[in-house]
């Protein structure tokens, strides 16, 4: 009898194990828990979701996280700025984008979920949000890595 109980509970944790792995929290195409890129600073505070953490002014960007994924001191999830509104939101370790990319994942899986992946200027690996033409993913990848990405907005003015 105790054998059968291990057993079957071996076999639902063995079942249970992928449905695990699959409900890591989507950034994009639009966003990420709960805020939306293009919002404006109004709603995204409405969404009871943000903590601001630099304030910006008129001209320039505020930086704030989401209260469920919190950064470290010198860290932001999200940048706010005065005409766009939601420019740019940076996937915390637990999420993944909708093709299944996340912090960890393999060179050769992002390049082959994002087959128009470019590397820009800074170093960044980018691509247009499949599903949203005004957004770009950008990853940032070291030893064969992604080691951190985000999406923002091709309008954003919070950063290069």
């Amino acid at each position: 009898m105790m054998k059968m109980m291990i057993a079957a509970a071996a076999t639902l944790t063995l079942a249970a194990t992928p449905a695990l792995a699959q409900s890591k929290p989507v950034i994009g195409p639009y966003g990420f828990g709960g805020v939306k890129l293009g919002m404006t600073l109004k709603q995204a505070k409405a969404t009871g979701k943000i903590v601001k953490k630099i304030p910006g002014s008129a001209e320039s960007c505020s930086g704030w996280d989401l209260k469920k994924y919190p950064t470290g001191k010198d860290s932001l999830r999200l940048y706010i700025s005065p005409k766009v509104g939601v420019a740019a939101v940076f996937a915390p370790k637990a999420a993944k984008t909708p093709e299944g990319i996340a912090i960890g994942s393999a060179a050769s899986q992002l390049k082959k979920a994002y087959p128009h992946l470019k590397k820009d200027v800074h170093g960044f690996w980018t691509t247009t949000v499949p599903g949203n033409k005004k957004a770009y993913y950008s990853f940032t990848v070291a030893q064969h890595k992604v080691k951190e990405f985000g999406i923002a907005l091709k309008t954003q003015d919070c950063f290069n």
